[in-house]
């Protein structure tokens, strides 16, 4: 980072959230980001872990429910417990944003943010920290608001895309870099059917959108006051209540009024100077179990399965199977199926079908099988 902005650069790990997506292993009492789905950490450790090799320890704050802050103490027993932000309740990505920006203001107001989720899966952590280390020093130069966008390889309809144009020199000091380039963001786009999803990948101007973003406090601040006006007085308030006895009770009352938005909804869709730097690290937010296998399989054969004595496989082709049981697991004579035995939950899927769980899960909810959740 060019200016010795080091010292001035935060890091906000969202982890609220439930994580529907991989039930039955990810719960309400245990979200993804909390589970060790490749037996080498749970995802947040992994995420502070690799974001700590660019942030100073203390400028990396952590977002959460009252869960996730006693989940946090069992998965990074070190983490500093006044590093940890709590939100009354999940409103989605703007109003966590807003939070964690008054918080960052009220320590440095001459901050840079990277802003990323803790469940996101990176397998070269040198170029994602090489990307991020860009992606601070466009903010800080051009007081924009920069996004990581990811070239994609498939036509992916669980993903928000980013449309680019108008490619961009990169800052001087990585001015030579082969590995990413920047952009102007041209559009925001939400999760596509198929057939948009397939137009997208032919026209080569469209990226998967990380949801990483680096900022100056400043230039997010300006964009709430513009486009969000009634949230930046929520900001304002809480960030003139912290550190007083006020605190607790401001940031619960704003929370009891203001209305769910996804920051890229709510913020990028509108901002008026957006950036996205496109490189390769190998991301995923891992949405699905198909995309767990995909990790699996590029991995050793042993990393996510249990042991050979609780997994019997007879005459099978292409199954999958994860098991956090002292249950064995058996199979005999079937193919192209996704197995997943938990405490008290088993799930059988179709390769290929896995987005779907997420309707199981809404179906055990309208049911009144909490427990199961």
């Amino acid at each position: 980072m060019s200016n010795g902005s080091g010292n001035h650069v935060y890091a906000v790990i969202m982890a609220g959230g439930f994580g529907k997506k991989l039930w039955p292993v990810s719960r309400k009492k245990m979200p993804k980001q909390f589970v060790d789905l490749f037996d080498d950490g749970t995802m947040i450790a992994q995420t502070v872990r690799r974001i700590s090799g660019l942030v100073r320890e203390e400028n990396i704050l952590i977002i959460t429910s009252e869960l996730g802050r006693t989940l946090i103490s069992e998965s990074l027993r070190n983490f500093r417990n006044d590093n940890i932000i709590v939100e009354p309740s999940s409103r989605n990505t703007a109003p966590c944003i807003a939070l964690a920006t008054a918080h960052i203001k009220k320590r440095d107001p001459d901050a840079v943010t990277v802003v990323l989720p803790a469940d996101h899966l990176v397998l070269n952590n040198e170029a994602f920290l090489k990307i991020i280390e860009a992606g601070i020093d466009v903010a800080s130069e051009t007081k924009g608001i920069v996004t990581i966008g990811i070239k994609p390889d498939r036509p992916e309809i669980a993903y928000g895309y980013i449309q680019v144009n108008g490619e961009q020199p990169l800052p001087p000091t990585f001015s030579d870099a082969r590995d990413f380039r920047l952009f102007r963001v041209k559009a925001f786009a939400e999760k596509p059917d198929l057939t948009t999803a397939l137009e997208f990948l032919e026209s080569h101007d469209f990226y998967w959108n990380s949801g990483v973003f680096i900022w100056h406090i400043d230039a997010i601040a300006k964009e709430f006051e513009r486009s969000m006006p009634d949230l930046y007085k929520d900001l304002l308030n809480i960030y003139e209540s912290l550190g007083t006895e006020r605190e607790q009770k401001v940031i619960k009352d704003v929370y009891t009024w203001i209305h769910p938005l996804s920051i890229d909804y709510g913020i990028m869709e509108k901002a008026e100077k957006v950036f996205v730097l496109t490189g390769e690290f190998g991301w995923t937010d891992l949405g699905c179990w198909d995309e767990v296998v995909k990790v699996v399989e590029t991995r050793s054969a042993s990393v996510g399965v249990q042991p050979d004595n609780l997994l019997v496989k007879i005459d099978c082709e292409n199954v999958f199977v994860k098991n956090t049981t002292d249950k064995v697991v058996c199979t005999i004579g079937i193919k192209d199926l996704l197995i997943v035995q938990a405490e008290n939950a088993l799930l059988i899927c179709r390769k290929g079908e896995s987005h779907r769980v997420r309707e199981v899960v809404d179906i055990l909810r309208r049911e009144g099988l909490a427990e199961y959740l």
